[in-house]
């Protein structure tokens, strides 16, 4: 039975506007046939593809495992962007964007300006397509999808015109942004010097921001799954994203484990996109350094790993509620991380880089009647992919604004070949090929690092291998120049 706790909820109602999109003009909108699939997308915040299913022992991530053994892993997902909302905007849209915070907001305004000009979202094209669309959660960079001082102001929509309802339960943090980087009972992040990086602390699972958002999902779903319309939900799952807090429970789950040593662990020579972990170092880390204090460095990772357990608590609460309704045999369920983490590869602690741990991210898509459940593939492919596949398997036109290449190949056979990866950041362009990654900086620097090799992205091989830069360099123009 689900308990409904009477909690403020800030909500934008998307206004319909099939005839602002230009790329929706032809598009005649019309009622769902019965037989259109819903889609359960489920996105969790800086979760690195270290889990049980990703072949990593110590990590006990039951509720994605089961979705796992259900569907089709994918080892070599690629994002397009390590930092939060670059990487949604591709999810979201289906195509390559700015690579800052600002990406989602900066599509808000020009659709503001000159909407004919902004293709929809993916949401918005579900939704022209008879789908009611609803988020909970951080499933665009804010949660709830508002911006505003305290992101909660229903003036500004961070993607207009794209959701029925977007919803986030603050419970005690008062507001969208609180709850962004809260600790236990309603701990808001002022100055992040004097907020713990990490923290366990007794109690249910509704201390910490996830544990009021989730029982909203949970009630849309039920809502959802008992109306006619098929419908696209998205759920956004907030840890393990800093500070790391969760209930204790899932703390002591990692109390007496044996972790692996971090690999590569020094900071790379050279010229690397490397960075000194500003965004985990500025909270309260009682004078310690996990990079040269290896006591230090193993409680980090613990607390990660228990926020990680406590995310996987909230999928399993979502399956579970899906199983419930009766609506899992007519239900695509895609699992998505936004990035990876750096747990002290490279001497990072945190995302924001160009190597192989930032931009590589968990990505699980299971849905009835899938071939040979539960093979994972190590193609490799990338965030963008996600939009043209749900369109092909939920029989919604493919729109040709996208970038990328629908998966079902591969969902139909893991033995499929993939195809390059792109990822950047304000300051470099990255291409992950099967075999080589090459990263470009602005101004012209060059890293090549050949995964065929045991040093792998330890020793940048762009001098001895110059024809491989060529060629990559120009697949990388290729990519980044379509329109």
């Amino acid at each position: 039975m689900t308990m409904r706790i009477a909690l403020p909820v800030f909500a934008v109602l998307a206004a319909t506007a099939a005839t602002t999109v230009k790329a929706a003009t032809a598009v005649a909108v019309a009622t769902a046939p019965a037989e259109k699939p819903n889609v359960l997308l489920i996105c969790v915040d800086d979760l690195r593809p270290e889990l049980r299913c990703y072949g990593v022992s110590h990590i006990h991530s039951p509720n994605i495992d089961r979705l796992a053994a259900a569907g089709r892993l994918f080892r070599r997902n690629y994002v397009q962007a390590p930092t939060c909302e670059a990487s949604r905007f591709t999810l979201l849209t289906g195509r390559y964007g700015p690579p800052g915070n600002d990406a989602l907001f900066r599509r808000a305004a020009m659709l503001r300006d000159d909407p004919a000009s902004v293709p929809p979202s993916m949401p918005a094209w579900f939704r022209q397509h008879g789908y009611t669309t609803v988020s909970v959660g951080k499933v665009s960079h804010n949660p709830g999808g508002l911006g505003g001082p305290d992101w909660n102001d229903p003036a500004q929509p961070e993607m207009p015109f794209s959701w029925d309802r977007a919803l986030l339960p603050v419970g005690p943090w008062q507001h969208p942004r609180g709850w962004m980087h809260g600790l236990a009972n309603g701990e808001i992040r002022g100055d992040p010097g004097k907020m713990d990086v990490f923290q366990a602390v007794e109690g249910p699972d509704s201390i910490y921001p996830d544990g009021v958002a989730i029982p909203e999902a949970l009630r849309q779903l039920e809502q959802l799954a008992a109306d006619d319309k098929p419908f696209f939900l998205a759920v956004g799952i907030l840890r393990p994203h800093l500070p790391f807090g969760c209930p204790v429970q899932y703390y002591r789950l990692y109390q007496n484990v044996e972790f692996p040593p971090i690999p590569h662990p020094k900071k790379p020579a050279g010229r690397t996109t490397w960075h000194g972990s500003e965004e985990f170092m500025k909270y309260n880390r009682w004078n310690r350094d996990p990079n040269d204090d290896p006591d230090f460095a193993l409680e980090v990772r613990k607390h990660y790993a228990a926020c990680v357990s406590y995310a996987d608590a909230q999928v399993g609460r979502i399956l579970s509620t899906l199983e419930k309704t009766g609506a899992a045999d007519r239900t695509i369920v895609v699992l998505w991380g936004d990035h990876g983490w750096h747990l002290g590869e490279h001497a990072i602690w945190g995302k924001h880089s160009l190597f192989e741990e930032s931009l590589r991210s968990p990505l699980i898509m299971a849905y009835p009647g899938l071939p040979q459940p539960g093979a994972a593939t190590d193609a490799v492919v990338e965030t963008l992919d996600v939009f043209p596949t749900l369109c092909e398997l939920a029989g919604v036109p493919t729109p040709d604004f996208v970038h990328g290449t629908s998966l079902r190949p591969l969902l139909e056979d893991p033995a499929a070949p993939g195809h390059a990866a792109v990822s950047y950041t304000p300051g470099a362009k990255t291409v992950r090929t099967d075999r080589h990654r090459l990263i470009l900086h602005k101004d012209g620097g060059v890293e090549l690092y050949d995964h065929a090799a045991p040093e792998e992205e330890t020793k940048n091989v762009a001098a001895e291998m110059p024809e491989a830069v060529r060629e990559l360099k120009e697949l990388l123009q290729s990519r980044l120049s379509r329109p």
